[in-house]
């Protein structure tokens, strides 16, 4: 057989792994684990998510000498067992006291190259430059006959660059991208998108490795992927989860493939020599005489829209509240949709013997509310309490009586129940060792429809990103799923309400959901004007309304709890208003 036509084979595993910031032992283990994993398994190489070691994102950690000088220790721990199979991990780099996002070559017990990330990140919740310094060397290594470019993230989404330079120029098979893109609606289907894309354009089979688990704010779903040069998926990771795929890749007609496209062969020719190459070339792992069992085609399903943004608001909240030490969290049930949703979420992330829901009646609460609260717990099998207000209620209104003479009920006394509520949440954390999580929705959030001190208080703000319309959505979805009605109907369908007054309801202070969330989510996510969203068919009053109220409402925003980012433009990393602001 010629060597133009002889058969180059590699078996690639992508370790979808979860890992925590600044658990540098713990995540070398892990890794260290999986290579072990696939090792047996007779893998060629093996690829682990951007800044593996260290966790995504480091974050100040990286402006502390020691934590980078650990991390490099790590790194050698990770080269010494590497022996028999190749591995890409994710580290810091450091270069003449510069700091760089970088992935290690590792073979036989040593680091054989390191690619310096070429585009730094830095909008949204990304931060890279503050940080690091940009590379511009990529690197590219041979292993088995097959040419492999290596790049960090950011770099697949920039056009005509890196991965377009080492299939082009440097004349790749496979391109192997490792990643830590955070999760957010619709986020999935556009890498997937941009995949497809590149490979095909470049013909070349691209696989793409996805940190998962939650970091504060931030949810990494994994959906890890291997594209071949046609842009055919071949292998998907699972979403929101763990995992090690393994798959054999068939590089043999790779060049053949580029020699009979005529778009690909202009593009080469006009394409800029804009990078100096790594170039490394690493001996066999196994031998050209060892066989190989074959690997069966593994493939993960991918989730509905409501079932993957429920998955990743489970997956933040476990690892927030696990990560963080805690074992166990307490939150207020008030029969209301909102609640419902929170405490569903936390039996899913933690169990339901680790969960503890509150009721805290007034006067002004509903009977139905109650027992809607009730048989919720009942439902989710959690252990359920109910601690009434109303005593102390009335104390602090007698207690203000003589500073508050003559001056009719208002939202004072409104907000006095919802600080009341938030003390006895915040006391029951103090006393058992529970995480206070907070049941506000984004819509509430957003326009100020929430109390400092009162129901904002506690540790994390599990749905703080959820649009109220969306909370419907996944109650609805969560009983469809489950064949049944955990979440009771009457919470679904009945008009939302804070309770705090007689008769109240949301829509007394907010226009309907059904119209106050398109509005926030052209303001907030896409920066429209009121001109521009008037013109989609909305009030023009009750737009300049509901933007004053956002507006009004980031001083509140600035002191609420850490919570899930799900939206493209969550409030927080993503989106940071100045409180003293005259433009509006």
């Amino acid at each position: 057989m010629s060597s133009q036509h002889r058969s180059r084979m590699l078996r690639l595993a992508l370790a979808q792994i979860n890992v925590t910031v600044g658990d540098l032992s713990g995540n070398t283990e892990k890794i260290i684990h999986y290579i072990n994993i696939a090792r047996e398994q007779q893998v060629d190489v093996i690829a682990f998510p951007e800044l593996a070691i260290t966790g995504y994102p480091p974050e100040d950690l990286l402006l502390r000498p020691q934590f980078i000088g650990d991390n490099l220790a790590c790194l050698q721990k990770i080269a010494s067992v590497v022996n028999s199979i190749s591995c890409i991990v994710g580290f810091v780099d450091v270069v003449k006291n510069k700091l760089y996002n970088s992935a290690a070559l590792l073979h036989q017990h040593e680091v054989r190259g390191v690619y310096c990330k070429s585009h730094l990140p830095n909008y949204g919740v990304f931060d890279e430059k503050r940080y690091f310094y940009e590379g511009d060397m990529p690197l590219i290594f041979t292993l088995n006959g097959v040419r492999v470019g290596v790049s960090i993230c950011e770099d697949l989404w920039i056009q005509d660059s890196v991965i377009d330079a080492q299939a082009l120029i440097g004349g790749i098979d496979l391109a192997i991208n490792i990643s830590a893109s955070p999760y957010c609606s619709g986020k999935i289907d556009e890498r997937e998108n941009l995949l497809i894309d590149r490979a095909s354009k470049n013909r070349v089979k691209m696989a793409y490795i996805n940190l998962i688990g939650g970091q504060d704010e931030l949810v990494f779903d994994g959906s890890s992927l291997v594209v071949d040069e046609s842009g055919v998926i071949l292998m998907r990771c699972n979403q929101f989860k763990e995992d090690l795929k393994i798959i054999d890749l068939d590089l043999t007609d790779v060049d053949q493939i580029r020699l009979s496209d005529p778009a690909f062969q202009k593009r080469k020719a006009v394409f800029p020599r804009q990078y100096q190459f790594q170039l490394v070339d690493l001996e066999s792992n196994h031998g050209s005489d060892v066989q190989k069992h074959s690997i069966p085609f593994q493939s993960s399903q991918k989730l509905n829209y409501q079932d993957e943004v429920y998955h990743a608001l489970v997956l933040g909240a476990r690892d927030y509240i696990k990560k963080n030490g805690f074992d166990q969290v307490v939150l207020g049930i008030s029969g209301g949709i909102d609640s419902a949703l929170t405490a569903v979420i936390a039996v899913d992330a933690l169990g339901k013997e680790n969960v503890i829901g509150v009721a805290m009646p007034s006067e002004f609460t509903f009977q139905a509310s109650l027992e809607d609260a009730r048989k919720l717990a009942s439902n989710l099998g959690i252990e359920y309490r109910v601690i009434p207000i109303q005593k102390t209620f009335e104390q602090y209104q007698s207690m203000l009586q003589t500073q508050f003479a003559n001056l009719p009920f208002d939202v004072t006394e409104e907000n006095i129940q919802a600080r009341i509520r938030g003390n006895i949440i915040m006391a029951l954390s103090n006393k058992f060792g529970w995480l206070a999580i907070t049941t506000g929705n984004k819509s509430e959030l957003s326009v100020g429809y929430c109390t400092l001190y009162g129901d904002m208080a506690g540790g994390f703000a599990v749905i703080k990103d959820v649009p109220k319309t969306l909370v419907y959505q996944l109650c609805e979805n969560f009983n469809r799923s489950h064949g049944r009605e955990i979440i009771p109907k009457r919470t679904i369908i009945k008009p939302p309400s804070a309770e705090l007054r007689p008769n109240q309801k949301d829509e007394d202070s907010l226009p309907p959901y059904s119209i106050l969330d398109p509005i926030l989510q052209d303001y907030i996510e896409n920066n429209a004007t009121v001109h521009q969203i008037v013109k989609k068919g909305f009030d023009e009053k009750t737009v300049r309304r509901v933007i004053k109220m956002v507006d009004l409402a980031e001083y509140k925003r600035r002191q609420a709890p850490p919570g899930i980012k799900i939206t493209p433009r969550a409030f927080g990393r993503d989106r940071r208003m100045p409180i003293t602001n005259k433009y509006h």
